[in-house]
């Protein structure tokens, strides 16, 4: 048996009809559907439209090292201290020998010993 064209085509319009009405059905009206179209124009180059938004991942930058040179340290000089030296005291002249030194010493007056 044969279909004919014509009923093969009225089968096929009804089951598309069904299908899209199905599908009309589930479908839902969601703010997170987007489109995009994209075309190479030329070589190298690539022309892009769409409706989604944009994600940049995170960018984390190094912050540039600060020197920070150490605060200035002042000290004051050592007091000046003056020790006196402690007192040494002498006791009177002590000879050793004959105590009366003084009165034989002699001298020469250019002849002799006197």
């Amino acid at each position: 048996m044969q279909i004919s064209r014509s009923v093969s085509v009225k089968v096929a319009g009804v089951v598309l009809a069904l299908a899209s009405a199905g599908a009309a059905s589930v479908a839902q009206a969601r703010s997170d559907v987007y489109f995009s179209v994209g075309a190479n124009v030329a070589p190298g180059v690539t022309l892009g439209v769409s409706n989604a938004p944009v994600y940049y991942p995170p960018v984390y930058v190094q912050p540039a090292p600060v020197y920070v040179a150490p605060a200035p340290v002042y000290y004051a000089p050592a007091p000046a201290v003056y020790v006196r030296p402690a007192p040494v005291y002498y006791g009177a002249p002590v000879y050793y020998g004959r105590a009366d030194f003084r009165r034989h010493h002699r001298h020469w007056n250019g002849r002799r010993w006197n």
